[in-house]
């Protein structure tokens, strides 16, 4: 026998020695039958589903199934790990059309690919017995065992309104894999956890040093997908064509200012495929792979003992082109993965000079029905001094707003601020500080000031008792040459190091239910609210001006956000600029104008920061502030449940929204105004589909006696509206 027959027996034996092992360690798995696929099942965003997701086996045991009735994940593994199969069950859209690893790492400047089978020929498809005649990639780190969990729901534990009281169940499916010969000490894990009730699955890695020596990471990338391509094009670059709608992805990566996570990403990477020959594009330029992993990390070093986790990537199966549809899949997804971001606590934004205003505001909240106050920026508040004096001063506080069921936070700024030299942000092309960062100029959350800052705002927290955050300018991505800086080695990590701390504080607060507004796409990790999105020099425009845009600003930013995902702006003083025809105080000379502020951004669910010393200065003006929080309060459920987008304000007719909720007593609430400066009588078309409604609904106009009224057979209410010049109205449907 020559020295290559007898390795390639050896090779063979141990393939064989290795899936017997698989199959000893196996879980105890119900068996795969294809027919739990049933089509034609309701519409999940209107009707929920009751297929647990659940991980099954294949009779013959090469292969095992992620499920949960929406969404389809399979894999193989003999003879060795590799996704074969990953399906949109409620439209049959087959998104694989070729297999690739798992994952791939980068150690020490060696790249391993993680799991794989070899032997697929034609890359536009998969059929059955390709996948049955897949061979073993011998180059790729193997599947060792795998294991799953049923994650039950489980109660919230936060103070704060919010209409989800629980955790969404789930099914975890972890994938552990061999370490590399040379890294014996390395755990490599690979994660799956699949939803009940939505199209999601989340996936991410976990790589343990449990050697004696340190290794560095560059650029893990957890997730590879050879998609089946979204359209074909003769010619053009990757950039010129689609991507694939059939696949939403959003991982827990996200920074830019945008106020949208498209723009925020720092992960989803669409990649040209030269081993797919048969692609139409002469120059084989289709973006067909997905690869999801930060750019920018690119040298963590982990040490004996540490583990490194990459972001996780939500994966959600779209089933339609609609913006709205796709939008309320987004929705839903935010309220599975991050429920705390379903809080949305009325809070006033308090501009200060001494305590006892800050004892008048608190006052002034319980007397209107508010429930939290934030000390604004431009306040006296600074969470930065750890001295005993300021810690009592505000512990005082503390206890008299919580002694009268409020809660209070206040502002603090981190980035587009200039510390020092040595502090800041070093830029690698100039080698200077405040020349490359996002602001212009801002510290590295990684310097000696960086660390002391998480520090001093921790220990204000615990000392005080303060239970909201605003955290004005977080982390913005912002890489740094510093060798010096004790938060990370150097330029490689210092994405990645000041990324995890910024989270770290965010988690930590979740943990201890602090609430949380900071402008950037934190929402996984601990945050609950962003800007809706708006220019912030508007607010120093004339007031009727500002009703118009903040009522753009509100259909704009709820697509693919919910209403307590968003906070806008009131002025009751001035901002930037602008006169007395900006702002609305005093308040009593304006309350028509602080009443359509008020009941546009409530009756969106939108909580505004209005932004004073008061929420009101006569009894008139209290009146009007107490009728319209008790409003809101009495239709909350409702009101914060998902915006259908009916017509946008343009100044020239009627505009407005409807939110529905097919599971609420009150099943729609729609909203609409009038910016014209004479009457109109209007027929407006109100879809009630996705409140779940046919036949005939109760409309009451009001507080009005309900009417039933007839749907068409599309689901869709025809309403006749008067409205009154520069006027709102509002309906309730059951």
């Amino acid at each position: 026998m020559t020295y290559k027959h007898l390795l390639f027996t050896l090779l063979l034996i141990l393939g064989m020695m290795h899936d017997d092992i698989i199959a000893q360690s196996q879980p105890a798995l119900p068996i795969w039958d294809e027919q739990k696929i049933r089509p034609g099942e309701p519409d999940w965003l209107v009707h929920p589903s009751t297929q647990k997701a659940a991980v099954y086996r294949s009779a013959d045991g090469r292969s095992i199934v992620l499920f949960n009735g929406l969404l389809r994940r399979s894999f193989l593994i003999n003879p060795g790990l590799a996704c074969v199969d990953f399906q949109n069950v409620a439209t049959g859209q087959q998104l694989i059309r070729a297999v690739r690893p798992e994952a791939r790492v980068t150690i020490d400047g060696q790249v391993f690919d993680i799991g794989g089978l070899t032997g697929q020929r034609e890359q536009a498809y998969l059929t059955p017995e390709v996948i049955g005649s897949l061979q073993k990639n011998v180059g790729a780190l193997q599947m060792k065992s795998f294991e799953t969990a049923r994650q039950e729901q489980l109660p919230v534990k936060y103070s704060s309104w919010s209409p989800v009281k629980q955790t969404s169940a789930a099914m975890l499916l972890t994938f552990q894999f061999h370490a590399p010969v040379a890294y014996p000490g390395l755990a490599i894990r690979v994660h799956y956890r699949l939803y009940d009730g939505i199209p999601l699955l989340e996936k991410w890695m976990t790589i343990s040093n449990e050697g004696d020596k340190s290794v560095v990471l560059y650029r893990p990338v957890h997730e590879i997908l050879a998609l089946v391509e979204e359209e074909s094009a003769v010619v053009g670059t990757p950039e010129q064509m689609k991507k694939q709608h059939g696949l939403y992805v959003e991982t827990n990566y996200a920074f830019n200012n945008a106020m949208r996570y498209d723009i925020s990403d720092q992960t989803t990477h669409w990649k040209t495929d030269s081993l797919y020959t048969s692609q139409v594009n002469y120059n084989y330029q289709t973006p067909c792979v997905l690869e999801i992993y930060p750019e920018k990390v690119t040298g963590v070093r982990l040490s004996r003992g540490e583990r490194f986790s990459t972001p996780r990537t939500c994966e959600l199966l779209m089933d339609d082109y609609d913006r709205e549809r796709r939008g309320l899949a987004i929705r839903r997804m935010y309220r599975v993965v991050a429920p705390w971001t379903t809080q949305n606590p009325i809070f006033m934004h308090l501009v200060s000079r001494q305590d006892a205003e800050v004892r008048t505001a608190i006052d002034q909240c319980v007397a209107t029905g508010y429930e939290a106050l934030i000390l604004s920026f431009g306040s006296h508040l600074n969470m930065e001094d750890s001295s005993a004096a300021n810690i009592r001063r505000w512990k005082e506080l503390a206890d008299y707003a919580h002694a009268r069921g409020i809660r209070i936070g206040g502002y603090s700024l981190f980035s587009s601020r200039r510390i020092s030299d040595e502090h800041d942000v070093i830029d690698p092309v100039t080698g200077k500080p405040n020349t490359g960062a996002f602001f212009g100029h801002a510290p590295c959350m990684g310097s000696k000031w960086g660390l002391e800052y998480l520090a001093k705002l921790r220990h204000f927290f615990m000392e005080t008792g303060f239970d909201i955050f605003e955290n004005d300018g977080p982390y913005p991505g912002d890489v740094c040459a510093s060798r010096t800086h004790p938060g990370h080695e150097g330029l490689d990590d210092s994405q990645w190091r000041q990324m995890e701390l910024q989270k770290g504080l965010y988690r930590w607060m979740r943990e201890r239910d602090i609430y949380i507004n900071a402008p950037d796409w934190y929402f996984m990790d601990g945050t609950n609210k962003i800007a809706i999105g708006y220019r912030e020099t508007n607010f120093s425009l004339s007031r009727d001006r500002q009703r118009i845009l903040n009522r753009q600003n509100i259909f704009d930013g709820t697509w693919e956000k919910t209403p307590s995902m968003g906070w806008g702006f009131v002025p009751l003083v001035k901002y930037q600029g602008g006169g007395p025809e900006a702002v609305l105080e005093p308040l009593s000379e304006h309350l028509r104008d602080y009443e359509q502020l008020m009941m546009q951004y409530y009756g969106a669910g939108v909580q505004a920061c209005y932004r004073g010393p008061r929420l009101y200065d006569t009894d008139s003006t209290l009146a009007l502030v107490r009728r319209v929080i008790g409003w809101y309060k009495k239709y909350r459920q409702i009101l914060n449940a998902d915006i259908i987008h009916l017509r946008r304000a343009d100044g020239r007719d009627w505009d407005g929204f409807l939110h529905v909720d097919p599971k609420g007593a009150e099943k729609g609430l729609l909203m609409v105004f009038n910016p014209l400066k004479q009457s109109i009588e209007r027929t407006i078309d109100v879809p009630l589909y996705y409140a779940g409604i046919r036949g005939t609904a109760m409309v009451s106009a009001g507080e009005d006696v309900a009417r039933s009224m007839k749907l068409s057979d599309r689901g869709t209410l025809q309403l006749k509206i008067r409205m009154e010049p520069e006027s709102y109205r509002w309906f309730v449907i059951r």
